[in-house]
């Protein structure tokens, strides 16, 4: 097992606090993001996730009694500028201007980040193209889709090429199509050595990009670690086996302890993790008693059940709609 230094962690805080009036939203949470990885803050609304996007990138205080917090190396509260100058944010609302073109806002932000009139407008030209919006660069923001917006929105954030990424639920209200593509967005920028901080409501979305995950509730991390790691949280995975000869399903039934019948499918539902031990310990029975099954499919619990667990069955995410997805790998 590989120990996580602090020489290597792009975003390091401890007992991280804040409250408004007597709401307490953050309640003391630490965060570790090893640099060059995607980490992942999974929560309900009001669970504090802004918050904590907002703490980070500098843009409000921690509350009183908070611990340090070191982001690219640089103590937030000894030198917040130099904490800037390592990051770039892509809030929840655009800072899109759409009166002004694509081209407009990328070399606007050039200027705000002090490159020279030939440095900005390479930039913003090599990121126009990077994202795929070089034949819209002219045309106003204000006609451009959701995803165009965003992949502008982010285009923005990296004029100043920063190594430390905010990402606050950067797909909220895109289509599946446009949603991927910023998946794919955030994988390159990874590959580079970049460090993203995402924050999404979407499971699916942090399955998909998390090295490690953190599950906000209530204002304090619920549970951290890989989405593997979460999902052996939650009991409920099985083996399911399904007949086609009713004496096949019977002699099965017999045979097998502690399963869950329904003799109406002729399936059998066994308790497993799913691990490959217990796969062959399964197919090495059947071969063993001759018994032959028509299906095995081995399901386990996803991000969904996870997060259902750690934050109670009112909370839960609106995502988008999706073609029907099984959680069942069928063999």
């Amino acid at each position: 097992m590989t120990t996580t230094t602090s020489h290597s962690l792009a975003i390091a805080a401890k007992g991280l606090r804040k409250a408004y009036g007597d709401k307490t939203v953050l309640d003391g949470i630490d965060l570790a993001v090893p640099a060059g990885t995607v980490f992942s803050l999974l929560g309900p609304n009001g669970a504090g996730k802004t918050t904590a996007v907002k703490i980070l990138s500098t843009l409000i205080t921690p509350g009183p009694g908070s611990g340090g917090i070191h982001i690219g190396g640089h103590d937030l509260a000894a030198d917040p500028q130099a904490v800037r100058s390592a990051i770039g944010v892509t809030g929840q609302f655009s800072a899109v201007d759409g009166l002004i073109t694509g081209e407009e806002n990328m070399l606007l932000m050039a200027d705000l980040h002090h490159l020279s009139r030939s440095e900005g407008r390479r930039t913003a030209a090599e990121l126009l193209e990077r994202f795929d919006l070089t034949e819209a660069a002219k045309k106003p923001a204000s006609t451009y889709s959701g995803g165009m917006k965003r992949r502008l929105d982010l285009a923005m954030t990296l004029v100043g090429d920063p190594r430390i990424i905010f990402l606050d639920e950067p797909t909220t209200g895109l289509d599946p199509r446009s949603r991927h593509n910023m998946w794919q967005i955030v994988r390159e920028l990874v590959s580079d050595g970049v460090t993203v901080f995402l924050t999404t409501q979407y499971l699916d979305e942090a399955d998909e990009l998390a090295d490690r995950i953190a599950v906000l509730n209530d204002g304090k991390l619920a549970a951290e670690g890989s989405a593997e790691e979460l999902k052996r949280l939650v009991p409920g995975g099985h083996v399911r086996l399904r007949f086609t000869d009713p004496a096949a399903y019977q002699s099965a039934a017999v045979a097998l302890r502690e399963v869950t019948r329904d003799d109406e499918a002729l399936a059998l539902q066994i308790p497993s993790g799913g691990s490959q031990r217990e796969l062959r310990a399964i197919l090495d029975w059947l071969d063993s008693t001759g018994i032959e099954a028509d299906e095995l499919t081995v399901h386990t619990p996803d991000l969904d059940d996870v997060f259902f667990a750690l934050t109670g069955p009112a909370t839960i995410p609106t995502q988008p709609t999706q073609p029907n997805q099984s959680k069942e790998n069928v063999r």
